[in-house]
């Protein structure tokens, strides 16, 4: 209880020793000097009335100043906490008005920029900054138009706006936001600028390494599926030495998939895949990949369906990039499925959407809820499948996520654990929607 009672005397002494209370300690003598004559010239009643109107006076401006003093100080306190929240951000962060005035530019900006806070807080940007060789790049990334090099992450209308701009041993993420007051009213936006140029680089370093250690391996692993091949054909081998030779072609064909896999892995990171689009009829397509399919869904015993539309659908996409996707789908959907299980393959096409949806749906083992989310990272399998007597390089569905995307659709998936899953994706019929350029599309 004394601990109470100090702290508060302690904090009410600090607000009374603020600025915002001098006005109330003037307006203390003022009312002692009244109150000294008061009682000097009056007598009785009337010095008691007027003594009391002044302690009501003294009250409520001692009240409103101590009020005051308290918000200015907690107000002092929040800029303060914020502004070291800002200064300690390792991200770039700049803050201007509809006018392009600047108004916070933090040390990271400064490291990023090579600008001072002092130089550039206060200015009206505008495009002609471009052509002063120091604030040119500040100029590119205000203005995301005049850099050399943009791919756009986010859809052009859609807030906030996400960027990727490319310079001289620099690559820059930029992410804008408006600010809105509560009635809608523009007040100013800001941008957060993550330098990626290390990342990048480690990436690209990644990538080369995965790339010539890949290759490296296929060629020898090649030759080895080769020689297995031919000796399975040999008639003068005994039953368990076939046996053993299928077993280690085997082996070798999921080696060389897992390399191939490496290899889109590392292209499709950094964005040389390799796409060439072209009109296809989707209902056509699904078809014969379906057929190619039946082969391995009879071996484990899964019947195979496709709930076929009426009519042609026509998309443009790369057919082969597609049918990696869709026999990525189709063989998670036979080889986690239960035994006399069922694969429904479904298109649907809406009269008021420019895209198609196809539907993967399997009466397999299904998903744990917490882990749908982590079905499209790299190297994840699912913790329910490793009972299954399959193998694979967790990567199928991160490569399907990335083709999904650079033909601009949407990919996801539903399941209800011990009862199927269901993944989806989307096609655009437009082929405006389409993404001009590659692009990587990073674990979410």
């Amino acid at each position: 209880m004394q601990t109470k009672i100090f702290r508060f005397l302690r904090q009410f002494g600090f607000y009374c020793r603020l600025p915002e209370m001098r006005t109330f300690w003037i307006i203390l003598f003022l009312i002692a000097a009244v109150a000294t004559i008061n009682f000097v010239f009056l007598k009785g009643i009337e010095a008691l009335i007027v003594l009391g109107i002044l302690l009501v006076v003294g009250s409520v401006v001692f009240a409103g100043n101590l009020r005051l003093a308290r918000s200015n100080w907690e107000v002092k306190v929040e800029r303060n906490q914020l502004q070291d929240i800002i200064e300690n951000l390792k991200d770039g962060l700049i803050v201007y008005d509809p006018d392009f005035k600047i108004q916070i530019f933090n040390k990271a900006a400064e490291a990023i920029f090579g600008i001072s806070m002092k130089e550039i807080v206060g200015q009206y940007f505008n495009p002609n900054f471009v052509q002063n060789p120091k604030y040119q790049l500040l100029a590119q990334v205000v203005f995301p138009s005049l850099a050399p090099m943009i791919r756009r992450l986010s859809e052009p209308d859609v807030w906030p706006q996400i960027v990727e701009l490319s310079f001289d041993n620099l690559s820059l993420r930029v992410i804008t936001n408006r600010v809105d007051d509560p009635g809608g009213r523009l007040l100013g936006f800001f941008k957060i600028i993550q330098n990626r140029t290390r990342e990048k680089e480690l990436l690209r370093s990644k990538s080369e390494f995965i790339t010539v250690a890949a290759h490296q391996l296929r060629t020898p692993l090649t030759g080895i599926n080769w020689a297995l091949e031919i000796l399975e054909k040999e008639s003068d081998l005994k039953p368990e030495q076939k046996q053993m030779i299928g077993e280690s072609h085997v082996s070798a064909q999921r080696l060389i998939k897992i390399v191939n896999d490496l290899l889109d892995v590392s292209k499709i990171e950094e964005g040389k895949f390799g796409y060439q689009m072209e009109n296809v009829n989707l209902v056509e397509f699904l078809a014969d990949i379906m057929a190619s399919a039946s082969l391995v869904a009879k071996e484990f015993g899964v019947k195979l369906y496709f709930d076929r539309p009426a009519g042609p659908i026509i998309v443009k996409i790369d057919p082969q990039k597609l049918s990696l996707a869709v026999n990525n789908f189709l063989d998670n959907a036979i080889k986690y499925n239960i035994e006399n299980g069922e694969v429904v393959v479904k298109i649907e096409k809406f009269s008021d959407k420019p895209f198609v949806q196809v539907g993967i749906k399997d009466t397999g083992v299904g998903i744990p809820a917490e882990e749908i989310k982590k079905l499209f990272a790299r190297f994840y399998r699912g913790s329910n499948v490793m009972k299954f007597n399959t193998t694979g390089s967790g990567l199928g569905l991160f490569i399907t996520k990335n083709i999904i995307r650079r033909h601009g659709g949407e990919i996801w998936a539903e399941s209800t654990l011990g009862r199927g899953s269901a993944f989806y994706f989307t096609l655009p019929t437009d082929p405006k929607l389409i993404p001009p350029a590659e692009v990587f599309y990073e674990e979410e």
